[in-house]
C-alpha cells in the first residue's frame, strides 16, 4: 500500500489512528528495523502467510478501534503449526467480537515471533509550540510503571541520540549486567536518528509509539507500532 492509498483509506473511514499493519507500512521507509507484518482476512490466509514467514508466529487482532489488543484476548504468540494458526485466528476474532462488539475488525496481523531482547521504547509526540519531540526509555510495561524516559526535540543530533540512550536510570540494563552482554547502543542511536529524520519528512504525524523495540547485542527490532496523524492530514490529499 502506498502512502497515497493509505491516506485515501484513512480519509474514507474518517480516522487518524493507523492500524498496526498500516503503521509498520508507513514507517517502513524510515530505515528503523521493523518486523515484517502482514494482514490476513481469513484463517486460510493467516496459515498461508505463517508458512511463508516461518515458525513460530504471532497473531494480533487488527482494528482501528482496539488499541490494547492483549486486554481483549486479541494476541496469540508462539504458534508453531498451521492448525494452531487457524485455531488462533478464530479465537482472536471471536474474542474481539465478544469483548469489543462495536469495533471494526480488519482481520489479524501475522508476524514471525522475534527472539527476546531488552525491551525499549522509541516514541514521538508533537508540541504546539516546539513541534516534534522524541522519547526513549525502557519499553513494555516498564514505561508505564517506571516512567524512566528521556526527551529531545527534533531534529536530533548524533550527540542527542547518544545522551538519550545513556541518561535513563535503566541504562545499566542496556550496558550489560551480571554477565549479560551489552545491547547494540549504536544501533539504538541510529534508530533514534532515523525516527527523527522520518518526522522531519512527515509533519502530519502527531504521535508514534514503537513499543516494544527489542534491543540485541547486534541490532534492534521494533515488534509493535502505533501511529496517529493530525486531523488535517486526512482532509487534504497527499502524494506518495
Amino acid at each position: 500500500m502506498s502512502t497515497a492509498d493509505l491516506f485515501a483509506t484513512l480519509r474514507r473511514e474518517g480516522r487518524t489512528l493507523l492500524t498496526e499493519v498500516e503503521a509498520k507500512t508507513f514507517l517502513s521507509p524510515s530505515g528503523i528495523p521493523i518486523v515484517p507484518t502482514h494482514l490476513a482476512r481469513s484463517a486460510p490466509e493467516a496459515v498461508r502467510i505463517a508458512r511463508t514467514l516461518g515458525w513460530p508466529v504471532v497473531l494480533k487482532i487488527v482494528s482501528p478501534d482496539i488499541v490494547h489488543k492483549s486486554d481483549i484476548g486479541g494476541v496469540k504468540v508462539n504458534l508453531t503449526s498451521g492448525a494452531a494458526v487457524a485455531r488462533a485466528y478464530r479465537d482472536v476474532m471471536e474474542s474481539a467480537r465478544t469483548r469489543a462488539p462495536q469495533a471494526r475488525l480488519h482481520g489479524v496481523s501475522v508476524q514471525r515471533m522475534a527472539p527476546p531482547g531488552v525491551e525499549v521504547i522509541l516514541g514521538a509526540g508533537k508540541d504546539p509550540q516546539f513541534g516534534h519531540y522524541l522519547m526513549f526509555g525502557l519499553g513494555g510495561v516498564f514505561v508505564e510503571v517506571l516512567k524512566d524516559v528521556s526527551f529531545r526535540l527534533v531534529p536530533l543530533t548524533p550527540r542527542d541520540a547518544r545522551q538519550m540512550v545513556r541518561e535513563i536510570r535503566g541504562f545499566p540494563l542496556l550496558a550489560g549486567y551480571r554477565g549479560q552482554p551489552p545491547v547494540d547502543l549504536e544501533g539504538l542511536e541510529k534508530a533514534l536518528l532515523a525516527l527523527s529524520a522520518f518526522l522531519e519528512q512527515h509533519p502530519e504525524v502527531r504521535e508514534i509509539d514503537l513499543n516494544p523495540v527489542f534491543a540485541y547485542p547486534q541490532g534492534c527490532l521494533a515488534v509493535d507500532a502505533r501511529v496517529v496523524l493530525e486531523e488535517s492530514a486526512i482532509l487534504t490529499p497527499t502524494g506518495g
